[in-house]
Order: C-alpha cells, then structure tokens, then sequence
C-alpha cells in the first residue's frame, strides 16, 4: 500500500496537508494511522505531527491532537469530532524540528460517524482498541474463518456468520491465580455521557470475573459493570450508564482463577448520547460553582450566626488600592471590611453543594493586604454533605502582598460536598484585608486540564509571545518578564493569568520620550462577522504614554486604530474589549509610547481572539488622562 511522508530536506519548516470541505451534522470519529520514526536517542527539538480543525467563521485552528513520540510501528489515533452545523477542515501538520534523521508518515486517515468507543473489531486497526501485554492471558481477534485453533465460536455477533471477526480471551495458558487480561479503548478526547453497550458470551467451568471499568487520566479506576453469575452460552446483551466529562479510557477486564475457566468473547461495542434506563439524568455543569461577583454573589452563600464576612466591594480606578481581578473595575469579596474587624471575627462563604464521585478542579484568585502574619488568612475547606466532616484542602502559605495570585486545587468525594471559604484573624493588630475574586470549577483534575491543549487565539505569555512577535528588536521593544519591573512607582507588581507568571512590558528607563514599540500578531485568517479582542493592560506611573491596538488589513498600507489609552489609569490590571471585523487576512498590532519619565513602564497580558461579536461593551474606546474619581475609593 501506499503512505504519505514529509519531505525532510527543510529543516525548521512545517509540512502542511488539508482535507476538502467536510460537513458532519452527525458526531464523528477521526482515525489516522502515523509513524513518527527516528534514528537518533533524544532530540532537543523533537518532531511533531499536529492535527487541527480549521472551522469556518474562526480566524483560529483548533488543535485536536499532538505526538511526538517516535515508534518503530504504525501507531494509531482515535479523536472524537464533535456534530456542528459549521463546514470545517481538518489540517495535519508536520513539524520537523531540528533532527535530520526523523521521518513523519500517515497510512490513513479515515472519518466515520459514530463515537471513537465503539467498534464491532471487523477491520484491522480494531478501532484502536489495545490489548494490554500479559505472559499468559491477553485478548485475541476470533473468527474470519481461517479455519485454525483460534476461532473458538462459530459466529460472530456483528454479521452472524463465521467470516465475522470478535474479540476473545481463553483460560487456556492461565498458570496463576487471578490472572487479568485487559482490552483497553481509545481515550475519549470529548465530554460524553449516555449509554454504552457491547455484547458478550460467557463459558465458564470455574469462577470468571468480567468487569467493565472507566480509567481517568490520573490513573484512578471506577468499575461500571460486573456480570452476574449466570451462565450465558449465546451472545447477550448487556448495557451500562457511562459518563466521561473528562478524557477517560474504558477498560474491559477479565480475570480467571484457573486454567479451566473457559472462555469470554466481546463484539460490537456501541454507544448512544441517551442514558440507558432513559432517565434523563442532565451531566453537572460546573459553571452553576463559578462566580465573578459581577452581579451578585451567584450561588455563594454566608452563615448569618458568622456575621457578615464576606462583603462585595468595588474600588474605583485608582493609583493606590488594587481593583478587582475580573475588569480591574468591577466587583470582588473583601474579607475583614471596616464594618467587620472586631477581633476574632470569622467569615464563612459557601459555595453551592458538588456531586460525589467527579473528580473538580478549583480555581480562583485572592490578595492579602496588611497581614503580619500570612499563614493561615485564607483557607478552602470541604464540607460533606452529612455536616459531620470537614477537611481543610488548602491555605495560604506566603504570596506577594497586593497582588492577584491564582490558586488551583483538585479533589475528589464520594459524597455530594459543599467548598467553603474561610478567612479568619485572631487578634485586631494581626487582621489585614483578604480578597477573594473569579472562582471557577471545571471537570477533571487540574493537572489533566493544564495538559490540555490551549484554546486557540489565547495568549497568556507564559510559555512564549504565541502569535506574535517584534516589528524590530533595539531599545524600543517589549520584553517578556515575570515579578515586578525594576522602576519603582510603575509597571505590575506581578502578571494578570496567575500572579506569578509572565506578561510583556516596555522598559521606559532603556526608551526616549516619544519612543515606540511595536507587537505584531502574525497574519490572522480574515472572516465574515464580527471578532471580538479582549486583553488586559497595565498603565501605572505618572509618566505613562500611550497604549494603542491598530488592525492592519493585507494589502493596505493604512493601520487602522481601534483603541487607545493616554497616561496613567489605575494601579490595577484593567480589561481592555474591540470589536472589530476583517474580511482579508488581517494582523493585530499593540503599540506602546514611552511617557515623559521613567515612570512609564506599560504592561500587556492574556490577550484573546473570539469569533462573534463582544459580549460586554467598554465603556471607553479612546481616553485620556485620570478621570475625576480617579482616587475615590468605595466599599
């Protein structure tokens, strides 16, 4: 037969290979079969092969699959695509990276509809279905009429006749006790929940275990399904509820207790969006345990025997006092207000109550002002339902006064459980501020969701500048930087994506007045429809300059402006929102102007590109200077 390869002679270059039009109203699976093959150990620069979905209306691809791991076989690939009503294209990249010796290849590439799970195992890929590796007792392929010892059924399930292939697993050469064979499925790479069902045939002369398990990525097992005990000679159905809100594998195992166990044979896996015994059991959504405190305080609650704790406060923009996290101008909890700092207090906020047996992921940002001692300020605790357990899964340790420092922890209950927020100070002298801001829950423990792949036209700099880069390098450039900047009185005291990590900056100390510098996104896919660009900006220093954001049309020589700040605006991160359409192709461009004085140091950070227009409108497009409240602050 034959494959595709990338042609190696360009070395750092990209091979790229894009589908036709496709169309899939119906939910999907992509299959590809690829090598990645390599002569040298380690490489510093490894290749890679990407898998993207280019949708229409979205100047961004999304990247749906990575490798680069090299094998000496063809290896095989399973990616849910989930039903839209968009046309799109799939796009494989090749990246070759710095070794020479690497060669990248795809046999196949093959889109059917239906889910990556199921499979009735009648072609050769087995629908990546992998057997896992034992001395004595794996999972075979049965039937296809090759007339030998194999075939241990007359017939298979799928096309009841014996050309029909199955899977299968024989006590045959079990030589201990308890010996397991397992048959693993590919990894499911969307949110799916429904039921799924297989069919299975059962000889037993001694005892058989057959169970069904779902493996999350964190290595943890949760067993779905057992058979009974009942002895079932011909093919049998058998169904089972099955939710996977994060990537999970499902693993069918089967142990026996000795060499005359007998046998059991699988076929035709499927599986369908409805919950098998049609309850119509809706999946959690974690967005109902997130609040931004823009509105109000969600589904947050307080004890009222604690007294009021919590308050929500807003602080005007300002050089002195932080804002809150979401906006720089918006609204944010603040523990310990004036009307609360009698000695001892203790303020409670209650999140709403989590279903048991999920794996969360918790996020949210808090600052500390005014605290001698830090330890212990702010803590999560985990409230099970049964009020009778409490346990403490995190508190703070140290951070930087002053500055939004992001917190994430992952946990899992077998009770339904309620996140409570605790700040707490025992004596007057020791009370400071706590501020709490841009809570969030996802599914999924937070390490699995950092290895996910980042959202398309998302820019956080922690990693490197993403899409964009310097119109030219010299004294007026922007540099990527985490902590504060050198100059006192100006720039961020810390990033705006988690308090400790990068954003890009211009050193007004190493600039003349008047100065430019330029970051360029690279050519940006033009659209029909509205775009929507928000960012977050640091202006603070009474010499700030100018921050500008033009769109540069291909083709045109005009920049056109979209927004613009003029001098100082807040000691705080501030959100920055334009809409703007281009139907070409198109760049984004940040300009910032170096102020009257060193105290001039401009900061950007966590930019994004959505397609559609803004859900919010800026108040202000184009300002300068303080406006009048500028130093009011109100609780």
């Amino acid at each position: 037969g034959h494959y595709i390869s990338v042609d190696t002679s360009y070395e750092g270059e990209k091979a790229v290979l894009s589908s036709p039009d496709l169309y899939s109203e119906e939910w999907s699976c992509v299959r590809l079969i690829y090598q990645i093959a390599t002569t040298s150990d380690t490489s510093p620069d490894p290749a890679r092969l990407n898998l993207y979905l280019r949708q229409e209306g979205e100047s961004f691809d999304h990247l749906l699959w990575s490798a680069k791991e090299p094998s000496d076989s063809w290896l095989i690939a399973s990616l849910d695509l989930m039903n839209s009503t968009k046309k799109y294209k799939l796009v494989l990249e090749g990246e070759m990276g710095q070794d020479k010796s690497t060669s990248i290849a795809v046999f196949e590439i093959k889109i059917t509809s239906g889910y990556c799970i199921e499979c009735d195992f009648e072609e050769n890929h087995l629908c990546g279905y992998v057997n896992r590796w034992n001395p004595n007792v794996n999972w075979f392929v049965g039937g296809g009429n090759i007339g030998n010892s194999q075939s241990l059924l007359p017939k298979d399930h799928t096309l009841n006749s014996a050309l029909g292939h199955y899977m299968y697993v024989d006590s045959v050469y079990v030589k201990h006790f308890q010996e397991v064979a397992q048959l693993i499925s590919p990894k499911t790479m969307a949110p799916v929940s429904g039921c799924l069902s297989f069919y299975y045939r059962l000889k037993q002369e001694s005892s058989i275990v057959f169970t069904v398990y779902l493996r999350d990525m964190s290595g943890f097992y949760e067993e779905i399904w057992k058979t009974d005990s009942a002895l079932n000679a011909d093919w049998t159905l058998a169904e089972v509820d099955f939710n996977a809100p994060y990537p999970m594998e499902v693993i069918f195992e089967v142990a026996f207790n000795s060499a005359k166990g007998g046998y059991v044979a699988l076929d035709d896996i499927s599986f369908s969006p409805v919950y098998c015994s049609n309850q119509t059991g809706t999946p959690f959504n974690p967005a109902i345990a997130g609040c931004n405190f823009e509105e109000d305080l969600c589904n947050f609650y307080q004890d009222h025997k604690d007294g009021p704790g919590w308050s929500r406060v807003k602080v005007k923009r300002n050089v002195y006092r932080a804002g809150d996290h979401t906006t720089g101008f918006g609204y944010y909890l603040l523990a310990n207000t004036k009307f609360t700092s009698q000695p001892g207090y203790i303020g409670r906020l209650y999140g709403p109550t989590l279903p048991g047996n999920l794996q969360f992921c918790l996020r949210f940002y808090y600052a500390l002002y005014g605290f001698f001692k830090m330890s212990g300020t702010l803590a999560v605790y985990i409230f099970e339902e049964n009020h009778v357990v409490q346990e403490k899964i995190w508190s703070v340790l140290d951070s930087p006064k002053g500055v939004w420092t992001q917190a994430e922890i992952s946990f899992k209950k077998p009770m339904p459980c309620k996140v409570v927020f605790v700040s707490w100070c025992k004596s007057f002298w020791d009370c400071g501020l706590v501020a709490l801001d841009d809570v969030s829950l996802s599914l999924g423990s937070c390490q699995a969701a950092d290895l996910l792949l980042p959202s398309p036209g998302e820019c956080t700099f922690e990693k490197d500048e993403c899409v964009f880069t310097q119109k030219k390098r010299g004294r007026g450039s922007w540099h990527r930087k985490r902590g504060p900047t050198p100059t006192s009185y100006t720039g961020p005291k810390g990033d705006h994506t988690t308090g400790v990590g990068y954003y890009m900056y211009i050193e007004a100390s190493n600039m003349v007045y008047g100065q430019r510098a330029y970051l360029v996104s690279r050519a940006l896919r033009g659209t029909s429809g509205k775009q929507c660009l928000t960012f977050f900006y640091h202006m603070y220093g009474a010499g700030t300059g100018l921050l500008s954001v033009y769109l540069k049309k291909e083709g045109d020589e005009e920049e056109i402006p979209l927004w613009r700040r003029t001098g100082e605006q807040s000691i705080s991160w501030l959100r920055g929102l334009i809409e703007y359409e281009s139907d070409t192709n198109y760049q984004i461009i940040f300009e910032a102007i170096r102020g009257v004085s060193i105290r001039s140091d401009t900061a950007i950070d966590d930019i994004l590109f959505q397609a559609g227009p803004c859900l919010e409108v800026e108040e202000i497009q184009f300002s300068s200077g303080y406006p009048d409240s500028l130093n009011e602050i109100e609780y």
